[in-house]
């Protein structure tokens, strides 16, 4: 058949039916000349592979946050301590505070509630800066997630100095680049833990060597790893940790930032009113979200092993299966990494992610640079230049990703490439 003057082998579009073929060409020209994406058929199965953007939330976090609502439930406000209402809330508080440390090897107290990660990095790095005049200088890299580019970008306006290092040939951030840019000054350093979109894992443990040998806090975003992978704060060297709780099959709205005893003191709250959280975070408690997040951690300290080794699998079978593809390079391949996210490069111009089944939900970036339709700066960090970085996609898998979900991307990769092979012929 006839394609925008070029003749398509019938079975690198479709299946064989002529629904796909117009559900193939309803796509293409919506996405080229109305900025539509992918269209997903009715009553068919979402194949979900953007577990880095949300993750659903677990039945046991939905049912423990049912519980915490209407007026059978614990709806009582958690600061009001004259009545049984409120004090049956501050106990469910405060054991999803220490559920959430135990995930992360914090004690409870050092624990400070927020509203997610952005909130968390807001309250870290603004509040070290408001009263770390002393030692102003802040390090972070090129890499980090927009919640902390562009809160490093204020500070910046406001006069603190701010050093982006870069990453190293496989994309990582290491101990040795981060040393070399730490002067006399510097307060603090913030850097992921896993990268947003590549998958790659921080070696947070030696950079906090380096970190502490020069008088300066470590912060780390770990909204990526939360439930991902292992985390002792204590044993890492961490100061300061920010957590979300709709990466970890927890609700949205809701998440929490580590601050270690030692940290507490040297930042300042950035929101004021009625003095919780120790000061550091005004606010009436969110009993539901709170219970929500703390089921959620404790499920992943439950599951976190079993899960790791079932992705693990999934993302080799998936990686096996489209990297013998031609023209597909998995970014970052050689760095420290976690199975769960894959970056991938197709290299064929004629690419776009809307050529890809409606029913499987991939993402092209982070979700926030989707949101600015701008190049993704990891991707152009990385060395990727604009055309590449746009025929890239992300893949996450998680929880309740199965064999057939990987089995469908593999074939709907290898029918996109098909069909890029022959528009170029």
């Amino acid at each position: 058949m006839q394609f925008f003057g070029k003749d398509i082998p019938w079975n690198c579009i479709t299946k064989g039916d002529s629904a796909s073929l117009f559900l193939f060409s309803a796509r293409t020209i919506d996405a080229l000349f109305f900025g539509g994406g992918p269209i997903m058929r009715e009553n068919e199965t979402l194949h979900y592979f953007d577990y880095a953007a949300t993750t659903p939330a677990d039945a046991a976090v939905i049912a423990a946050m049912a519980d915490c609502l209407g007026i059978d439930g614990v709806f009582g406000n958690p600061a009001s301590s004259s009545h049984s209402a409120g004090v049956s809330a501050r106990r469910l508080v405060e054991r999803s505070r220490s559920q959430v440390a135990s995930l992360i090897g914090a004690d409870a107290a050092e624990i400070v509630w927020t509203s997610g990660a952005t909130e968390s990095n807001n309250l870290a790095l603004k509040g070290y800066a408001e009263l770390g005049q002393a030692r102003a200088h802040l390090i972070t890299s090129v890499l980090e997630h927009k919640a902390i580019l562009d809160t490093m970008a204020c500070l910046e306006k406001r006069g603190v100095p701010v050093t982006y290092v870069k990453p190293s040939a496989t994309g990582e951030i290491t101990a040795d680049i981060v040393a070399a840019a730490l002067r006399p000054d510097t307060g603090l350093v913030s850097v992921m833990l896993v990268n947003n979109e590549l998958g790659t894992l921080t070696d947070v443990a030696a950079i906090a060597k380096v970190v502490h040998a020069a008088g300066a806090l470590l912060h780390v975003d770990a909204a990526q790893a939360l439930g991902k992978t292992p985390i002792d704060v204590k044993a890492m060297g961490i100061d300061m940790l920010s957590m979300s709780a709709h990466k970890v099959y927890g609700p949205k709205g809701i998440g929490a930032l580590y601050v270690s005893k030692d940290a507490m003191s040297r930042i300042a709250p950035q929101m004021h009113g009625g003095g919780h959280e120790r000061g550091l975070r005004s606010g009436t408690l969110a009993t539901h979200q709170i219970v929500g997040m703390g089921t959620a951690c404790e499920l992943a300290m439950q599951n976190m092993t079993v899960d790791t080794v079932r992705i693990e699998a999934l993302s080799r079978r998936l990686l096996d299966g489209v990297r013998v593809l031609d023209g597909v390079v998995h970014n970052a391949a050689n760095a420290r990494r976690i199975p769960h996210t894959l970056s991938l490069t197709i290299g064929h111009p004629g690419f776009f992610t809307f050529m890809l089944n409606g029913n499987l939900a991939v993402s092209s970036t982070s979700a926030c640079n989707s949101a600015s339709g701008q190049p993704s700066h990891v991707l152009s960090a990385i060395g990727l230049d604009s055309e590449a970085a746009s025929r890239t996609v992300r893949l996450s898998l998680g929880r309740f990703t199965s064999e057939a979900s990987v089995d469908f991307a593999i074939a709907c990769f290898e029918r996109v490439v098909c069909q890029c092979r022959a528009l170029a012929a």
